[in-house]
């Protein structure tokens, strides 16, 4: 016999288990349900961060940015100084490089 207060059941009495158990039952649904209905159920792959598309796409973007900007001072450049594509195939390579450098520091934020 186990003394009053001890155990996991704190020595109640089995009625007072069961109902425990009901509610604890109840409680479960209750936020089963509230999680569907507000969106938050759980999903299969599901990471639980809303905000992993938005870095997605903020990163895609300042890599393709890089690239049109290095251009657009290439291209500029070429104008102005009345040179072939030289320049701008240059820049071009150059805002790539700075577009695969500004993914990879992201990336490494993103794991610290």
């Amino acid at each position: 016999m186990t003394a009053s207060g001890s155990g996991p059941d704190g020595g109640l009495p089995e009625s007072e288990k069961g109902r425990l158990a009901d509610l604890d039952r109840r409680i479960a649904g209750a936020k089963r349900a509230r999680a569907v209905k507000t969106g938050e159920a759980e999903r299969p792959g599901d990471t639980g961060n809303a905000s992993d598309m938005a870095v997605a796409m903020r990163m895609s973007s300042e890599f393709v940015a890089a690239i049109l900007v290095g251009a657009g001072i290439g291209w500029s450049i070429d104008w102005l100084a009345g040179t072939g594509p030289l320049v701008l195939v240059i820049f071009t390579g150059l805002g790539f490089a700075a577009g695969v450098k500004n993914v990879l520091r992201a990336t490494n934020k993103m794991g610290k």
